[in-house]
């Protein structure tokens, strides 16, 4: 009998230990045994070492830092029960017009010719400014027409790509000024992508603008009750969302030196990937900032992997595709847990 009650005992023990094991530790398993296994297929196919090459490591953080910043305004959106499919044509427009106010003083084509050689803050600001823009037209679509917010993002998808094109009649704004593409340059990228990424974690956890982004996506009535004034936080969450996709335009077009409408094609994408894949639930009320950047760093091990082993492109978006399904269904299944759990 006592036999039978210590065993009980120790399993109900196992289990709690099982559940204070944060999500963000299984992702991280997750992570290192994805860079594993192509460090053993690295040498089975190639005779060489995935891990051990930096200029991979760094080539792959930095392909990954942009997508990353996105992520993190897309991980917001999606705890308030939202979704954001505009993010990399903003993503464009933002790096087009930024683009356009950091040209240097001797391009005869430049798109501004009065108002070249500015100083870099000014680009930055433009750039900011375009995506808060943005993502206070989409909140207010949301918050006041009601409008579904796939559908309002989506058409914010399509619009803002067009204006990318428009800009311009299509052609790339180059000739940037040292000054501005310094932005881009070396490590800057990763380094403001971890800044972004722990002010709001920061944010998320401990002030009351987390509070009320995980109280809109679990219960939004129950929210309204409580008085969170849901319509205005949801316009500062896409507001938020947006500028952090201009801030990636910023980046992206400082890093490659010119601004193209063509920039963030599928960003958005890859965005909404690495927060599902780090444990951000579209249901809404569940996510975390570390889980999102580390679904990001899962991503660019993939695709750096894939290229280090000569695998086409077409077969990495198989599957991306199908890590991607793979992540809905097991946050799917969790949440029949949790409202089993709570019957």
């Amino acid at each position: 009998m006592n036999n039978t009650m210590d065993t009980t005992d120790h399993l109900e023990v196992v289990k709690k230990r099982k559940k204070k094991i944060p999500t963000e530790v299984s992702i991280f398993l997750v992570l290192v045994g994805i860079a594993v296994l192509f460090e053993i297929l690295g040498w089975i196919v190639r005779g060489d070492s995935f891990l051990m090459n930096p200029q991979r490591l760094l080539i792959m953080i930095l392909q990954m830092s942009i997508i990353g910043i996105i992520a993190i305004g897309v991980t917001q959106v999606i705890i308030t029960g939202g979704i954001d499919l505009s993010s990399g044509s903003v993503l464009a427009l933002t790096a087009m017009v930024t683009a356009s106010f950091a040209q240097q003083s001797d391009y005869l084509r430049a798109v501004y010719p009065a108002l070249t050689d500015l100083p870099w803050v000014l680009p930055l600001l433009a750039g900011l400014l375009i995506g808060a823009l943005a993502g206070l037209i989409n909140g207010a679509l949301i918050a006041f027409a009601m409008i579904p917010p796939f559908i309002a993002t989506l058409g914010m998808m399509v619009s803002a790509r067009g204006m990318a094109r428009a800009y311009t009649d299509g052609q790339p704004v180059s000739m940037l000024t040292d000054q501005f593409t310094w932005i881009g340059s070396g490590a800057n990228p990763v380094i403001i992508f971890l800044a972004v990424a722990v002010l709001f974690h920061i944010a998320l956890k401990y002030t009351r603008y987390g509070k009320y982004t995980y109280a809109i996506g679990a219960n939004p009535q129950a929210a309204r009750v409580s008085g969170i004034n849901v319509r205005r936080h949801l316009i500062m969450v896409y507001a938020i969302a947006g500028l952090l996709a201009g801030l990636a335009g910023v980046v992206a077009s400082a890093r490659a030196g010119t601004g193209q409408a063509g920039m963030g094609l599928m960003y958005e994408l890859d965005a909404i990937a690495a927060a599902v894949i780090g444990g951000t639930s579209l249901a809404g009320g569940v996510g975390r900032i570390a889980g999102t950047v580390i679904g990001a760093l899962i991503l660019g091990v993939m695709l750096s992997g894939f290229t280090f082993l000569g695998v086409d492109a077409y077969y990495q978006d198989i599957v991306k595709g199908a890590i991607i399904i793979a992540a809905v269904v097991i946050d799917q299944t969790r949440q029949r847990r949790r409202l089993k759990a709570a019957a």
